[in-house]
């Protein structure tokens, strides 16, 4: 007879608690790795957490490449999504059936952290700055690959990363501060939905610290993740992130108190030292012996692991995906989708008339992505590449111009050369043979550049110390194909290797190696023989029509460990579409990249943007440029003029800094939602309505044009008073309607009056404010097209009167958040002399002293001032006594003679002060 944990006519509590009951405690702790023990008495087999599955399956060998995930969320098309899910599950089945050890069923997908700022390296893998919107999007890309069985998962989705995760700069180091109204409004929102509605059942945090505090640790894992799962929540630890609560974050002294903490806090599963669990499970014994852990905290991690298995069917004798064979991997209905996905995610960007191309023969296709498909860090491996030049091949004429300089570099000793064999790379070598000390100079922006020998078609890379020509291109966790160039005396430059700092130099056999200091680097001349430039404008004027295809590489401009600095297109690119807009003024530029750009020319009539679009991106693009489908897609992000207008990469507080379309008071180069189509749209009849805990919003959208379109009609509200500052909009709704030439049809968007509220930090809790909103429909967050108002009934915030947490402060200057505890809460620490914090009318009748809880470990002063941080009257003076971190004192002084309700500054006259609370009251 079966043991009850393999009877499926069980509840599934029932069937984990058996198996929990059976378990040893040494059998438990060996399910809390993620290479997870088998045991082998029970017939539990291995298994393990994370196979990469970001748009469509990664790092396997061959899978159907959809395009990048900001790219699907640019289609606006949630259903469309669900069905690249679903694709990418059965892929992940198929794989996972020939190698279970290799292709686990918990997927390491979607990442739903809110694009806050464009310049994160990892952009390409998020889906919008807004979180409502990237909640819908992740919603439905969990929903399709947690499969539409009933009880059974196809695979287990993980929400990535958890949580105010927008950087790579020092990830490991760096605390993102996130002020209350910020995490409830803006980060949270995000993580909500594919939580709260079960498809999302795991959730891995993030690598950086949130408020002092790692975020591994967070104690929202527990009081709010696991408050919203209808079910148990795995939470997986993200590579290599248990060992840094010790190592680069000291947090902790030691990793059986690291461990522990972090198994008390939510981690169901080490994702540490790759296969070799062997330390982690050895810590996590020496916390159960030394009593940091008890066995029930071990249950409950166990658990949660368990569920996950159980609902995958894993102690099943039969599971609805049993039949799942390779023959879905890259199956023509895949390939559809991926060509379907591809053309939706096109954003028209600007167009004066040009496209849809009409009467074309004769195309030139330049630049450097015009021919070639490249793969992000997350990508499948492309099974085969349908490249702008091939699909454009397949419509018209074309004539390709990769557009980059060949250039020659040459040493005092003589000329660079490659070698036939793709070895190293030295100077002289033979002579009479030009073509081996040529090479292609790629600019790839940011000043990363690459160089592919011409004798060889193979690009330069370091090979240890060696420089060696016998790369494909750059590729690798470690990039090692790209340089930079610094100049040096009389024309020269020296290039120094980006991955590891090194200076190329020439060793005595002449060979370039790479050295470490820069008075050992070779001065180099460089000569253009051939101008990428100039070849590319003769092509352009003897076309038809100019298409050039730009933009970023997506393991050089940005990536995980690194940022961005500049939005700019590469110079030497951008120097090519002017070139070919001047000599063609029929061109079309069309942008691929994972993020927003910027380039000068603002004279080129026609630009399409994509994210990097899969294996059929030449397709979808032809079919756009010839206007066989409507540009379909919207941008989910604002696309600035420039860095300049963004604020510290830093800077996580959305509100103060006035980032992302929700508060940008500037003009962008293109607004969130913005995406223009062939044909044109008029808006009509818009009727709003309030009704008991409901806003109802009705609008008729015309198609006015001579063609079938597309608009997405989007859906954005403003409230006009309010005690706090108000987001400039925010996205409610939308929705996606396809109307041929003269229809009309109704949008409607349904909106629950609580949507309205915003996080009140005086009560902590969400508010409705009664008061008017603006209610605003159109084509983007700033092509508004009609608007109307309505009222809204709720709550008026009183006074407030304490006990007032110094995290829950209205504005500040110089202040930081921190840990109040290593478990929980949140304190503020001042940066600066001056540095202050202000409470919004705060009662102070009957008060007569105040308790500030403080500590600082050089102690200080606090002073309460009335009105304003300088001249305001000072109310109490507070001495804050030294003390340990994570220590305060009670300090209690006498308050001014003051009455009624008033704006309090708590000035910190030193920095290094960390206040938690304080406290009014009456008497001495």
């Amino acid at each position: 007879m079966h043991e009850p944990f393999r009877d499926p006519a069980l509840p599934l509590s029932d069937r984990i608690g058996d198996l929990l009951r059976r378990l040893t405690l040494e059998e438990k702790v060996g399910l809390l790795h993620q290479y997870q023990a088998p045991v082998e008495r029970l017939g539990v087999g291995a298994f393990r957490t994370g196979t990469e599955a970001l748009h469509g399956l990664a790092w396997l060998g061959p899978a159907t490449v959809f395009p990048q995930a900001l790219g699907l969320a640019s289609s606006w098309d949630a259903d469309l999504v669900r069905r690249v899910g679903e694709a990418t599950g059965d892929e992940v089945l198929a794989f996972h059936h020939k190698d279970p050890a290799g292709a686990g069923r918990n997927v390491w997908a979607p990442v739903v952290n809110p694009l806050r700022d464009p310049r994160w390296g990892r952009n390409e893998e998020g889906y919008s700055e807004d979180p409502w919107l990237t909640g819908v999007i992740a919603t439905a890309y969990a929903r399709g690959l947690c499969g539409s069985a009933p009880e059974i998962l196809k695979t287990a989705p993980t929400l990535k990363h958890f949580l105010a995760y927008n950087h790579e700069t020092d990830r490991c180091t760096t605390s993102s501060n996130v002020p209350p109204r910020v995490l409830r409004e803006y980060e949270l929102p995000a993580f909500r939905p594919a939580v709260e509605q079960g498809v999302a059942v795991a959730v891995m945090p993030s690598y950086n610290l949130v408020n002092g505090r790692p975020a591994h640790l967070s104690p929202l894992i527990e009081q709010v993740l696991r408050a919203w799962a209808p079910d148990d929540l795995l939470v997986v630890s993200d590579a290599y992130a248990p060992g840094n609560l010790t190592a680069l974050q000291g947090y902790h002294d030691t990793l059986p108190e690291a461990y522990a903490h972090a198994v008390r806090a939510g981690i169901d599963s080490f994702t540490q030292d790759d296969d070799r669990s062997q330390d982690t499970l050895d810590h996590l014994r020496a916390a159960l012996e030394r009593g940091l852990l008890a066995e029930a905290d071990i249950d409950r991690a166990v658990r949660h692991t368990l569920s996950i298995r159980f609902r995958l069917g894993e102690f099943d004798p039969a599971t609805p995906y049993d039949d799942v064979t390779d023959s879905v991997v890259n199956c023509p209905e895949h390939q559809a989708l991926a060509r379907e996905a591809a053309r939706r995610a096109f954003v028209l960007l600007r167009n004066d008339g040009l496209l849809p191309l009409t009467g074309v023969r004769r195309v030139a296709v330049i630049g450097q992505l015009g021919d070639t498909l490249l793969e992000d860090w997350y990508s499948g491996t492309l099974p085969y590449a349908v490249t702008a030049r091939t699909g454009l091949a397949e419509r018209c004429e074309t004539v390709f111009c990769e557009a980059v300089d060949r250039v020659t570099l040459t040493a005092e000793a003589g000329p660079v050369t490659a070698d036939l064999a793709g070895g190293p790379l030295s100077v002289g070598g033979p002579s009479g043979q030009a073509a081996v000390s040529a090479f292609d100079l790629f600019d790839w922006g940011g000043g990363a550049y690459a160089l592919r020998a011409v004798a060889t078609g193979r690009f330069v890379s370091a090979d240890g110390l060696t420089l060696v020509n016998d790369q494909p291109g750059p590729n690798g966790w470690e990039v090692r194909q790209t340089f930079r160039m610094e100049e040096r005396p009389r024309g020269t430059l020296a290039l120094r290797h980006i991955a590891t700092g090194c200076y190329v130099g020439v060793a005595d056999d002449g060979v370039l190696r790479l050295v470490d200091d820069a008075d050992q680097a070779v001065w180099l001349a460089m000569e253009v023989i051939r101008s990428g430039t100039e070849q590319a404008a003769r092509a352009a004027a003897a076309a038809d029509v100019a298409v050039v295809v730009a933009g970023d590489h997506p393991l050089v401009n940005g990536r995980e460990t690194e940022d961005r600095m500049t939005l700019a297109l590469a110079p030497a690119q951008d120097a090519v579409v002017a070139a070919v807009r001047a000599a063609n003024p029929r061109t079309v530029l069309v942008l691929t990249s994972g993020y927003p750009l910027t380039w000068t020319d603002d004279a080129v009539p026609a630009v399409l943007w994509s994210a990097h679009g899969g294996q059929e991106y030449g397709h979808a693009l032809a079919e756009v440029l010839f206007g066989d489908a409507d540009p379909e897609g919207r941008l989910t992000q604002t696309w600035y003029r420039s860095e300049q207008e963004l604020p510290d990469l830093l800077d996580y507080d959305i509100i103060a800094s006035d980032a992302t379309y929700l508060y940008f008071r500037g003009v962008p180069l293109h607004p969130f939602g913005h995406g223009l189509s062939y044909t044109t749209f008029e808006y009509a009849n818009l009727r709003v309505h309030v009704t008991g805990d409901s806003v109802t919003a009705e609008v008729t959208v015309t198609n006015t044009g001579p063609r079938p379109g597309v608009e997405v009609v989007q859906f954005y509200t403003h409230q006009q008073r309010s005690r706090v500052k108000q987001p400039l909009r925010r996205l409610r709704g939308f929705e996606k309607v396809r109307l041929a030439p003269g229809e009309s049809r109704t949008a409607t968007l349904r909106l629950p009056v609580a949507e309205l509220a915003f996080w009140d930090v005086t009560r902590g809790r969400f508010v409705v404010e009664s008061a008017p909103h603006r209610l605003m429909v159109g084509r983007s967050a700033t092509d508004v097209r009609l608007s109307a108002r309505f009222e809204v009934v709720g709550e008026t915030i009183p006074p407030q009167s304490g006990p007032l947490r110094a995290a829950d402060h209205d504005e500040y200057d110089a202040v930081t958040l921190v840990d109040e505890t290593r478990t929980d809460g949140e304190a503020v620490r001042s940066d600066a002399e001056g540095a202050w914090i202000v409470f919004r009318q705060v009662d102070l009748t009957g008060s007569t002293r105040c308790v500030a809880t403080a500590g600082g470990a050089e102690g200080g002063m606090i002073t309460i001032r009335r009105g304003d941080p300088l001249y305001g009257p000072a109310l109490a003076t507070f001495p804050v006594p030294r003390t340990d971190r994570h220590a305060y004192h009670a300090v209690t002084a006498p308050l001014a003679a003051v009455t009624g309700v008033h704006d309090l500054y708590v000035v910190f006259e030193n920095d290094g002060v960390t206040l938690t609370r304080l406290d009014f009251g009456a008497g001495a």
